[in-house]
Parts: C-alpha cells; structure tokens; sequence
C-alpha cells in the first residue's frame, strides 16, 4: 500500500495505536502511584511468544483477552490483577487489548470480550469468558492448578494464592545459588548459561528431576527459536525418512503443547529407519521425555510405543 492510501486498516491502525498509547499511559499512572500489578504485562505481536508461550514453560501464564469499552472486561482485569498481586509471583497475568492489538485478538478467535484462558507447557486451557466475578475466577483457578498439581505438573506445595503456610518449626526449602543463576539467565533470555547451570546442578546431584526439567525445557526453547516452522514442515512431509527434520518438527510440536503428536512422530521415525538414524531418533525422543515432569501418563504411554517400535 502506498503512504496515501486510505483503507479500513489504516482507520483501524491509528485505533489501535490510541489504544495502545492510552493503556501505556494506565500502566504509568498505576507505576507512579504504586498501584501496578507487578506480575502483569501487556501482550503484543512482538512479545507473545516470549512473555507468554515460553514464559509458560516456566511457570503458569493467565491470558485475558480484555477491551477498554467493555466494563466487563474492566471488571475481569482489577480481579485478576489481584488474584495476581496476592500469588506473588506464582502466575503470571498476560494481557491482550483487543483494540491495542488487534491482529492478534483475532489470531486467538476469542469468542467474546472479556475472555480468560490458562498457558502451561505452551498448552491452553480454556476458561471464563464474559464478567466473571473474582470468586469464579478464583475457584476456575483453584480447579486448574488441582488437576495439574495431581498430574505433577506443578509442586505439591503450589497454592498460585500466595506463599503456602510453613510447617511449624520447619524452614521452607530454598533454590540453590545455581537454580537462581539458571532462573535469571532465563528471565533475560540467555539460554545458554541457563543450560549451563541447570546442568551444573545435575553434575552435582543427578538426581535432581526439576533440573533434569528445566534442562530439557531449555535446550528445547533453544532449537525451536530460530526454526521457520512452515518450512520445517514441508521439508519433514516430503523426506519422511529425513531424522533431523521429523525432530525438527517433533521440537515444534512440543514447543506448542501437541505432546502426543511429537512422541508418535518420532515413534513412527524410529518404526521406519534403522542404523544410525533409528538411533538418533530414539535419543531425541527420549530427550523429549525428560520435557514433562516425571509419572506424567503420555510419556508412559509414548514409552510403551517406543519400545513395541523398537522389538
């Protein structure tokens, strides 16, 4: 489009800029006043994938699809903002402003404003949608982080409402030098050095299953950051023999939650191959497994696969 030309778009451009301006200037005032939820960040185009998909390999992310005219929408974000505030750090609160950005409004086909869902492992969870009140979102949480505290997804002592109460005379565990080191290298995006110190936990202690986690979740972040994944794709379905593109693909699969469908393509990989690459797809596998935490049903389920693929 030439600069002067007028469509729609540009009407809804200039929108969307004004929105955009006017929340950046909420988010300063809430600053200045001390008001700010300090677990929250608005969500853009730019920044979805890292403050929200790979945030969510880390800890829990609520997504809320919000809109300043809407006063359900309003009414959702002060409850989530506390709910926030009170877990400390537990979840955080990604927001998407509909009329700030809304390309990725609509990539995510919310079906009404305001809308709230739950990101873990890069897997969505629907949730409310329309003026949830804070108890229902309260309790939709509570339901949430149940399931995934049963599935060992999350610690047994998560609470995501703050800190869990202290057993009576008995300190509560803190992270070892090198697991702060891991969790700030993250935070900035040095997945190296985050490699790094995960694997130096596990030099010392090889049993350390949240390291062994952690390591995994990062070294798969790594590979999958600079892959075009439609190109990944056309490759894999064209030379199904190809082993680095099926895990290429399998990589790709993880990073968005299809757990299932990267465990049956490598499964189905090492089904048609031998030698070397059956090998190199049976270790890459086995490297995925280590993405979830351990007891978790589908990797039983994909290791059962595996091993009738292999004998």
């Amino acid at each position: 489009m030439q600069p002067s030309d007028f469509s729609m778009q540009s009407a809804v451009d200039l929108g969307a800029r004004k929105a955009a301006l006017e929340r950046e200037a909420k988010r300063q005032a809430e600053a200045s006043s001390g008001t700010a939820n300090p677990y929250a960040i608005d969500i853009t185009e730019e920044n979805f994938q890292s403050e929200v998909l790979e945030r969510s390999l880390r800890a829990p992310v609520v997504l809320a699809v919000l809109a300043a005219w809407s006063e359900q929408a309003k009414q959702v974000e002060t409850a989530l903002d506390r709910l926030a505030a009170q877990a400390g750090g537990q979840w955080f609160l990604a927001k998407i402003d509909t009329d700030a950005t809304p390309q990725l409004a609509q990539a995510l086909r919310a079906p009404t404003v305001p809308m709230v869902a739950m990101v873990i492992g890069g897997q969505v969870v629907p949730g409310p949608t329309g003026g949830a009140t804070e108890p229902q979102l309260r309790d939709w949480l509570t339901q949430i982080f149940d399931g995934l505290r049963q599935q060992g997804v999350l610690p047994e002592d998560y609470t995501g409402f703050g800190p869990a109460p202290a057993e009576p005379e008995e300190a509560q565990p803190e992270r070892s030098p090198v697991q702060e080191e891991a969790a700030a290298a993250i935070q900035r995006g040095d997945y190296a050095a985050a490699e790094a110190a995960y694997a130096k936990v596990l030099e010392a202690d090889p049993g350390d299953e949240a390291a062994k986690v952690g390591l995994a979740q990062v070294r798969l972040v790594s590979r999958v950051r600079e892959l075009d994944a439609n190109a990944v794709r056309k490759t894999a379905a064209e030379n199904p023999d190809d082993v680095d593109a099926q895990c290429k693909v399998a990589d790709i699969d993880m990073y968005g939650g299809k757990f299932e469908d990267a465990f049956d393509r490598l499964v189905g990989t090492v089904r048609r191959t031998r030698d070397e690459d059956r090998d190199q797809a049976r270790r890459h596998l086995l490297g995925l497994f280590e993405v979830l935490p351990p007891g978790d049903p589908r990797v039983a389920k994909a290791r059962r696969a595996l091993t009738s693929a292999l004998f």
